[in-house]
């Protein structure tokens, strides 16, 4: 049963709606001068206002004849100048490009990320780190780009190539009987630096159906505390959220709790067929108050752990914008109770909204603390994307701690360089190590991984020490490996790891790579000139945009990136 509220609550959460509403009109209502829509070739469709399919959300009904504007409008825009998802998904932008930010009052908070330099294979033949499947960056940075910022002022630290890459799916072969990857691997010319060789290895999980997939337990923590009034933001939260209990059957149990200045369990074990009675509590919630996170935290681990499921699926799923003011907010609190929580067997899914006050910093955190995954919802596009399509690959982990190392050959590599997973980058001692804490991959969920290497063109000229020498042994002299791949992983309720091993080498080598291989090759430039690499020659949006011409964009995902390419060279002019 949905538990009472008291008069107070219901008074500054009608308050909070109000507001929520006279933003909205405010929001909707701003003229574009014909300068901008001649510059920016989103900007009509960005600026119509949310196109929003809010009707299960009883506190936007108010703005039911603007939605029905926003869409028309929508569905007049030039083909081209509408990105490709909201097209097949029918909009819900959420208003992009209808704020003015004033950066005084935009506290969005990002970790600085070093970018990965070239490495001596002589002085460092292993590269060590933790697998990946986080999405935020990617959607994250399409907010940036749809919402008018010059490419040049967006954040670096929120430009992370690994999830932008990973972002996307890929035409990978699945594993082999009896283990959790298929490893796909493919070398080529680097199309940013034809001196330089291009590695792509690919991780592809099995793909499961949900229905069939293991009992579920999941906890939904949602943040509705005052900054989440926006629309896009509980508004969005409400929407995404009901998309994902249409996937849900008897096997699952739902919870609901929500965080202001308090917590509060809203629904505590309901079946997940009685999908009126879940939604109907979704669709009830306001924002107010303040933000004490971390209080609904331990309420949302204490109700997950009443209702384990031995061997099933035990998930909570927090939305939030990551503001967090009361209680424990520092991020090593934080990330200290979450690792706690997660020695229980609870996984956690951080699924990341709004703009402003957004903190990408300690989100990330949560999701790497806690056993988890993290996305970026920045429309109902996005959310379709990441509860719905791919469900089962983020609610659903067969391989935990996965920790990948790579040995070079240096008959062929002299060095290398790790695009992305700056942040996820491991010590080599800590490949053996099972209590170090590593990435979680779902089922369905693949893993790109790009190197950059300057070939050795079978040549060696040792180290350059002056108390030590070094010489090529007879196995990689005659061998036609460029490199070993190790992989160690656990299983999802495992102690101990388990290693396989891959060999890299000749019959990987292509000269005319897949479309795949240059399509992930595109997207990881991409994010090298956002980020101002200094290993990119050509730091023109151009050359990443003539890559794209030459291959199939095959799904809407691709045609997005490629219109935000342009979109990048039209605000770079």
């Amino acid at each position: 049963m949905i538990k009472k509220k008291t008069f107070t609550k219901n008074f500054m959460r009608i308050l909070a709606v109000s507001m929520a509403v006279m933003t909205l009109f405010a929001c909707t209502g701003k003229e574009v001068a014909e300068d901008e829509n001649e510059h920016h070739p989103l900007y009509n469709y960005y600026t119509a206002g949310p196109s929003m399919t809010m009707s299960s959300s009883a506190s936007m009904s108010a703005a039911a004849t603007t939605s029905s504007a926003s869409s028309a409008n929508a569905a007049n825009a030039s083909p081209t100048a509408v990105p490709p998802s909201y097209q097949k998904y029918g909009g819900a932008a959420f208003g992009y490009g209808t704020y003015d930010f004033d950066e005084e009052f935009n506290t969005e908070e990002y970790d600085a990320l070093k970018e990965n330099p070239f490495k001596d294979v002589s002085l460092s033949p292993l590269s060590t780190f933790s697998a990946d499947v986080d999405t935020a960056s990617y959607a994250n940075i399409r907010r940036f780009i749809y919402s008018n910022y010059i490419p040049e002022t967006i954040p670096q630290g929120a430009v992370r190539i690994e999830e932008m890459v990973n972002y996307f799916n890929y035409d990978y072969d699945g594993p082999k009987k009896g283990e959790p990857f298929g490893v796909n691997a493919e070398i080529s010319d680097c199309p940013w630096n034809k001196n330089h060789k291009l590695v792509r290895i690919g991780l592809q999980t099995e793909k499961i159906d949900y229905t069939k997939a293991k009992d579920s337990n999941i906890v939904l923590l949602i943040d509705v505390s005052g900054s989440m009034y926006s629309f896009n933001k509980l508004p969005l939260v409400q929407e995404s959220f009901c998309m994902m209990v249409d996937n849900l059957s008897k096997k699952d149990r739902v919870s609901i709790v929500t965080y202001a200045s308090g917590n509060e369990t809203v629904l505590e074990g309901v079946n997940g067929a009685d999908k009126d009675t879940i939604k109907e509590a979704i669709n009830s919630l306001t924002a107010y108050g303040g933000t004490n996170g971390a209080g609904g935290i331990e309420e949302a681990y204490r109700i997950a752990k009443e209702n384990f499921i031995k061997d099933g699926n035990n998930r909570v799923i927090i939305a939030t914008d990551g503001d967090f003011n009361l209680g424990i907010t520092s991020e090593s609190e934080l990330s200290e109770l979450i690792t706690e929580k997660a020695r229980e067997g609870i996984f956690l899914s951080v699924l990341g909204y709004g703009m402003g006050n957004y903190s990408d910093s300690k989100l990330e955190s949560l999701a790497d603390d806690g056993n988890g995954n993290y996305a970026y919802i920045d429309s109902a596009a996005e959310a379709k994307k990441v509860l719905v399509e791919e469900f089962g690959a983020n609610m659903v982990t067969v391989a935990k701690d996965v920790k990948l190392q790579v040995e070079f050959n240096p008959a062929y590599v002299k060095e290398y360089r790790l695009l992305g997973y700056e942040d996820r980058m491991l010590n080599t001692e800590d490949f053996e190590d099972d209590t170090k804490d590593a990435g979680e991959i779902g089922a369905g969920h693949s893993v790109t991984v790009l190197y950059e290497i300057v070939p050795a063109k079978y040549s060696y000229e040792g180290s350059g020490l002056k108390y030590q020498t070094s010489s090529l042994t007879d196995a990689a002299k005659n061998s036609e490996e460029w490199l070993t791949l190790k992989i160690r992983y656990k299983a999802p309720a495992g102690d101990v790891s388990n290693l396989l091993e891959y060999s890299i080498g000749n019959k990987d080598v292509t000269s005319k790579p897949s479309d795949d291989y240059m399509f992930a090759a595109a997207v990881a430039e991409f994010g090298m000139i956002l980020r101002k690499s200094e290993y990119v020659n050509d730091k023109d949006f151009k050359h990443v945009n003539k890559v794209l011409k030459t291959i199939n964009l095959d799904d809407d995902y691709r045609k997005e990136l490629a219109d935000m390419v342009d979109v990048c060279i039209e605000n770079s002019q």
